[in-house]
């Protein structure tokens, strides 16, 4: 066994933090992945991985061997993706990774790169800001869809390419259903008027809830909403089958586009405008994957059709 098919054992290990789920993921046994970490703790001296009946952890010296294997297999990738490329057919792959809230946006984005560019394959994953920051700094994501605002100084600079400013909307019951879909109403709600209806809200440790409570408290109230979710399906299926209502960001209203028993009013006093972009961690040499996806992300046709479904949704709201 090739000492990187060792690394990428480990990897998936960090990715999964379960033997089993990691194994499947690497399409191998799970004794013939244990016997790979315990491979290499051979080759260094040392244990990599705590183990009790299940995986507990890394080790310290585990994190730093982690933190090497990733920055070898990156360095590979680059270089396979280089020797196999050519200017005008890239090939590879891209790891994009988007917050939740902005999922729709970056489905998009890897639909438009795709037909662009057969060459090169997307896996596209839902994680939290936490997790996606992580992964920056370890270069175990490419690229991540995600709220510029939150970028910090790190040991691997992180540089940003902005796309649009979320805007936030409350989803409620039309009174009557539109034939054309999804309806934006002409009229607005402040922040206030918002707090005093029974919600269904993203939990606590979800950045956009923090971005929704920061609205609440600059509108001088506080809410306790009836549902709290990690799930974004169910704030808009709460919504369509109970009696609440909801606050969604513009990327997300613009998916329920097609329910004509359903409206969204634009929320104001305070108006937020929460900047989104794709970050990546600024090294020598991008692989060509990252390359072609940062030129599309600058691309002004991409920028067109991305008006269309983010931001103040005035498409929608110019048909209502």
């Amino acid at each position: 066994m090739s000492l990187f098919t060792s690394l990428r054992y480990l990897v998936a290990l960090h990715h999964h933090k379960h033997f089993g789920r990691a194994a499947d993921a690497c399409h191998i046994t799970q004794p013939a992945l244990s016997n790979a970490i315990r491979t290499l703790e051979d080759e260094y001296g040392t244990t990599i991985v705590k183990r009790g009946r299940n995986f507990e952890c890394f080790t310290p010296e585990g994190e730093r061997i982690l933190a090497s294997a990733l920055r070898v297999l990156r360095e590979q990738e680059v270089l396979k993706q280089e020797i196999q490329s050519s200017l005008t057919h890239p090939v590879g792959r891209l790891i994009l990774c988007a917050v939740p809230t902005v999922v729709p946006v970056a489905a998009r984005f890897v639909g438009h790169l795709q037909r662009r560019y057969e060459g090169i394959a997307i896996v596209l994953r839902s994680m939290s800001s936490p997790e996606i920051e992580a992964g920056l700094e370890n270069l175990s994501i490419d690229l991540a869809l995600g709220y510029t605002q939150r970028m910090k100084a790190r040991v691997v600079e992180i540089k940003a390419v902005d796309q649009y400013r979320e805007q936030y909307f409350l989803l409620r019951k039309s009174k009557k259903h539109n034939r054309g879909g999804l309806r934006i109403t002409q009229e607005s709600m402040t922040w206030k008027d918002a707090a005093a209806l029974p919600l269904c809200l993203l939990t606590p440790e979800m950045h956009n809830r923090t971005i929704v409570d920061g609205a609440f408290k600059e509108a001088g109230v506080s809410v306790r909403p009836i549902i709290e979710t990690n799930s974004i399906l169910t704030l808009g299926l709460s919504v369509m089958v109970g009696d609440v209502y909801s606050i969604l960001p513009s990327a997300m209203v613009g998916v329920l586009r097609g329910y004509g028993e359903l409206e969204a009013v634009p929320l104001v006093a305070p108006d937020i405008g929460t900047p989104i972009g794709f970050m990546f961690a600024h090294t020598a040499r991008p692989t060509q994957a990252l390359r072609v996806a940062l030129e599309l992300a600058k691309d002004p046709e991409w920028a067109a059709h991305l008006a269309l479904h983010t931001g103040p949704l005035t498409e929608l709201r110019s048909r209502s």
